[in-house]
């Protein structure tokens, strides 16, 4: 799952980051609000977690900013301000969660992770398709009651289309859920990966859609 964080304190982002990359999150991380409202603007990330207290341009002007210009993505504010107003007007502006720092590493994951499941209409915590239960905050795979063993990106990649079953997804799409900023990414490696789902999970789960990408299917038939 392929977040930004947005944290103008280098210690406290630099754990964050560390954390959630620990709890199986692809992290980019960006340190003001220009930077931030850029990359919101330009790039489909999953999930944001902001920080209001930034320099060049607030967290309260950064996501009214990106609202108005209807960009979507699911945003968990993360902040010293405890006050009510400010609670207030941050959900009334666009966040989807308000969270008062210091918080739990594994809490702010979950809030993560539900903030994504609602965005894709996905209301349950295991996401399900044919016989495949996908756990993310266990990071497990069950087939017909069987536990798999992937690698991660063979879980990131699953993961992504379990959120979007029966959704199309380019392999441009795959590459930006699956790597974060500086991550070298080979020519064949979506291509590899489905290889590698196919063999462990059979070929019926995720087929190929000519000229345009994959899709995984939510009962066993052809696309």
């Amino acid at each position: 799952m392929h977040i930004l964080l947005v944290e103008d304190d280098l210690l406290l982002g630099d754990g964050l980051r560390a954390g959630l990359r620990q709890l199986g999150f692809q992290v980019d991380w960006v340190r003001d609000g220009q930077a931030a409202e850029n990359e919101l603007r330009t790039q489909p990330y999953a999930a944001a977690v902001l920080d209001l207290g930034l320099p060049l341009k607030d967290g309260i002007d950064v996501l009214t900013a990106i609202r108005r210009a209807g960009v979507s993505v699911p945003v968990l504010v993360l902040t010293a301000r405890d006050a009510v107003p400010d609670r207030i007007k941050g959900l009334d502006i666009g966040a989807d969660d308000y969270v008062i720092k210091p918080v739990d590493l594994h809490e702010l994951a979950a809030r993560l992770r539900a903030l994504v499941r609602r965005a894709h209409g996905q209301p349950q915590e295991c996401l399900a398709a044919q016989d495949v239960i996908l756990d993310p905050a266990a990071h497990s795979v069950l087939q017909k009651g069987e536990n798999v063993i992937l690698s991660t990106r063979e879980f990131d990649l699953l993961h992504a289309f379990m959120l979007n079953v029966d959704r199309v997804l380019s392999r441009e799409q795959l590459e930006q859920h699956l790597y974060s900023w500086g991550q070298e990414v080979e020519s064949n490696a979506i291509e590899v990966h489905i290889h590698n789902l196919r063999r462990k999970l059979g070929n019926a789960l995720i087929h190929t859609v000519r000229g345009v990408g994959y899709i995984l299917l939510r009962e066993s038939q052809k696309p």
